[in-house]
């Protein structure tokens, strides 16, 4: 009797067509990259605006930015869903309990730069290691570095400022996790969470999820296409508006108002630039705009990141979502600890660079 081999080869041309889909994603985004100038200056032309006046720049600021930062995001997010397969929420809860103070936070922290999610997206994950039986300061750790030294920052970073400043703000993104988890940690401030997440904590079994080592590549692409269209489809305004206002500073606020702000010769431009930016909403993909139109005006680099920096790691709506989480004083100790570290790095980046 013959045997059918028509259904064992269909996925390898299912996997196959795959393959060649990601290969001609990725050079039609590479080609959609390269002619970005081109673009935004043929645009910009279609407006009857001088092209070297803030109207015309500040439209071709946007114009050249939004599809940038679309571009990045889309193909990072991608890449980091597909990562994240082999890493179920299950896998990492594993890695994470029952290390030691200092390891943990060090691994955590860690972690938290693989996740491409803003503040208030790394929120629901905070919640399920703690619920986990993971140590309080470990979870802090995770929850500072995933929206402030993730994959998108340092990757626009790079393109930006340069591999220096790039690196430098991981080294140090990383060390305010790291110490500011470590801290909490040590402060034993478990008695500071909600009455119902420390009944979690004490020991709630966590729903299983599908083993991620069972999913084939067009499973993990399709996981990356997923965690595109719901972080994209969440941030897509965010970015719009970052970038809006990032345009309207590049084009129309005046270069001595923003070095009276954040000169390095203001020794209270630090504090004023992460005071102006927790009131703000925004992931990295937002806010590199901003930071980009800030440098260009001749503001300190220490001073914009700090602003960075606040933005995406003391968001007022992250504190709202807390708040069903934690209590009131643990609140301000986390904001406490993380805006001193925070103010040291942008001191410092004004004396290094």
């Amino acid at each position: 009797m013959s045997i059918d081999t028509s259904h064992p080869a269909r996925p390898v041309r299912t996997g196959g067509y795959w393959h060649l889909g990601l290969a001609a994603f990725l050079a039609l985004w590479w080609g959609a990259y390269h002619y970005l100038v081109p673009f935004s200056e043929w645009v910009t032309a279609l407006v009857p605006v001088d092209r070297h006046g803030p109207a015309g720049a500040a439209i071709a600021f946007f114009v050249f930015d939004v599809p940038k930062v679309m571009l990045l995001l889309v193909l990072i997010v991608f890449a980091m869903g597909v990562l994240r397969s082999f890493f179920s929420p299950e896998k990492t809860r594993a890695l994470l309990s029952g290390r030691r103070e200092g390891v943990g936070n060090l691994l955590s922290a860690g972690l938290g730069v693989l996740t491409p999610f803003c503040s208030c997206s790394a929120v629901p994950l905070f919640i399920g290691f703690v619920s986990a039986g993971v140590p309080l300061g470990v979870t802090f750790s995770f929850l500072i570095a995933a929206p402030m030294v993730n994959e998108v920052a340092l990757v626009l970073l790079f393109g930006l400022v340069g591999w220096q400043v790039a690196v430098s703000y991981l080294a140090f993104g990383l060390g305010i996790a790291i110490l500011a988890g470590f801290i909490i940690g040590k402060l034993r401030l478990e008695g500071w969470l909600q009455d119902w997440v420390r009944d979690l904590h004490s020991g709630a079994n966590i729903p299983a999820m599908a083993d991620g080592e069972r999913l084939t590549m067009p499973d993990r692409y399709r996981l990356g296409i997923e965690a595109v269209r719901e972080i994209f489809g969440k941030f897509w305004v965010w970015i719009l508006l970052g970038i809006g206002m990032g345009a309207l500073i590049h084009g129309y606020v005046p270069e001595d108002l923003l070095v009276r702000i954040m000169g390095a010769e203001a020794w209270w431009s630090v504090p004023a630039a992460v005071i102006m930016g927790i009131p703000m909403y925004t992931n990295a993909a937002g806010v590199i705009p901003i930071i980009e139109a800030l440098l260009g005006k001749g503001a300190a680099l220490g001073t914009v990141l700090a602003f960075m920096m606040s933005v995406i790691a003391l968001s007022l709506p992250e504190m709202i979502i807390l708040r069903q989480v934690l209590t009131l004083r643990l609140i301000a100790v986390f904001i406490g600890v993380v805006a001193s570290g925070i103010l040291a790095v942008g001191f410092l980046f004004n004396l290094m660079f």
